[in-house]
């Protein structure tokens, strides 16, 4: 058993908060409650004195390169970065080598990750080898144990393929996941087109790249009423079509990486290829559209997009690095210091934004603490100074190395057990 005392706990699910403790027997939450007296036989005291006790995390975008590129990541290595930064579950994507659109290697991704101390979840894809022409099985990759499908890192592109990929997993009540970036229309993918592609003398990518796809995808969302996610939404223009979608009744969500609400295309300039990803940064003013789209629902997650690439990748120039940057262990600090400290949202709300509603959309048993709920919770100093660089992921390309941020995850408990402490 653990018995957290003296924190002040946060259940964005029921909007419960107060000075409570909480007693962990096996992996279910045994008993909440003031004061709670500590109950006979083993069990450990943990002081939560001036911390916040919340659900674990749960990230829906992450790429641990299991398998085919464990140079980069491992489901083990990227499990113990999602650990180290207060997730308790990840739903890692399908773009490996080989690609998960078939049985055995969906079932290779997952058996790998019940060997880590938290919970791995993985999306398979929605279209064999990730070419665009034909859905994989879909059914038979759900009973496997599937909790999503996306192609992500590649964009649909053939309209009638997506409407019928949407059919499909409306039947089964899943949710399917999209990159929306328009290849026909960029030259040099990673970089704004504006006023950092001019700044490298690239072609960049231009923000209706993400525009055209988001509009037709929500389309074809209201005719089929899937349940569709908007991947790493980074335009102003994106997230009003994902609203007046809300609005019509669409049952369609998008979500927002740290780095997209955090930096600008002034990012790519300072840092470079540590600052390239897909879709890229733009302006200040798609900036705060994200934001004031997650303070009004319109966008329901954030996800971090973890994608760990070498650092000799990353050292190439502009138009030959790989595009990404790690999240998992910087994630939760940005969000605070960017979105709570910056005044614009509660800790509870972000922390619905975090665990709440990505484990709703893939229906999950995660995000909430309740008696009888899930052993899954997180001690957070929210006023701790946290400075990135010594990282559990075997990559490091971030722009955020040496920030200081606030917000520090004290401890992990995933199913009953302690998978982190700080030092």
């Amino acid at each position: 058993m653990i018995l957290i005392k003296n924190g002040y706990l946060i259940d964005p699910k029921s909007g419960r908060e107060g000075k409570l403790d909480l007693l962990i027997e096996g992996d279910r939450i045994r008993k909440i409650g003031p004061d709670l007296d500590v109950p006979e036989g083993d069990c450990r005291v943990m002081d939560a004195e001036g911390l916040v006790v919340a659900p674990g995390l749960v990230d829906v975008h992450v790429h641990f390169r299991d398998p085919g590129f464990e140079y980069k990541e491992d489901i083990a290595t990227g499990a113990a970065a999602a650990a180290r930064g207060g997730f308790t579950g990840v739903v890692m994507m399908a773009n490996t080598k080989p690609p998960i659109d078939n049985v055995d290697t969906l079932r290779y991704v997952l058996d790998k990750g019940e060997k880590t101390p938290i919970h791995v979840y993985s999306c398979a894809n929605v279209t064999r080898g990730m070419q665009g022409k034909e859905l994989t099985p879909m059914s038979t990759l759900a009973q496997a144990g599937a909790v999503g499908f996306t192609d992500d890192g590649i964009p649909l592109l053939d309209a009638d393929l997506v409407l019928q990929a949407m059919e499909t997993a409306a039947a089964m009540d899943m949710p399917i996941s999209f990159h929306e970036e328009d290849p026909k229309l960029i030259a040099d993918n990673g970089i704004n087109r504006g006023k950092a592609s001019m700044h490298f003398g690239i072609g960049g990518s231009p923000r209706e790249a993400e525009i055209s796809l988001i509009e037709r995808d929500l389309k074809l969302a209201g005719q089929t009423n899937a349940s569709i996610l908007i991947q790493h939404i980074s335009t102003r223009e994106g997230v009003e079509a994902v609203r007046q979608a809300k609005a019509r009744g669409f049952h369609v969500h998008a979500e927002a990486t740290p780095h997209h609400f955090t930096l600008t295309e002034e990012a790519a300039i300072r840092y470079g290829t540590l600052a390239k990803m897909n879709p890229p940064l733009r302006e200040e003013e798609d900036r705060q559209a994200i934001i004031a789209g997650l303070v009004d629902g319109t966008i329901d997650v954030i996800a971090t997009d973890h994608a760990p690439h070498s650092a000799e990748e990353k050292a190439r120039e502009i138009t030959a690095a790989p595009s990404g940057i790690i999240g998992l262990e910087t994630s939760l600090a940005l969000g605070i210091t960017t979105l709570v400290d910056g005044g614009y949202m509660t800790l509870k709300h972000l922390l619905s934004l975090m665990s709440t509603n990505p484990a709703r959309l893939y229906h999950l048993d995660a995000g909430y603490l309740k008696e009888g709920g899930p052993a899954d919770v997180i001690l957070i100093d929210t006023a701790a100074d946290v400075c990135p660089g010594d990282y559990a992921s075997k990559s490091c390309n971030t722009p955020f190395s040496g920030w200081r941020l606030k917000g520090l995850v004290k401890a992990n408990i995933c199913a009953g057990k302690l998978v982190y402490e700080a030092e």
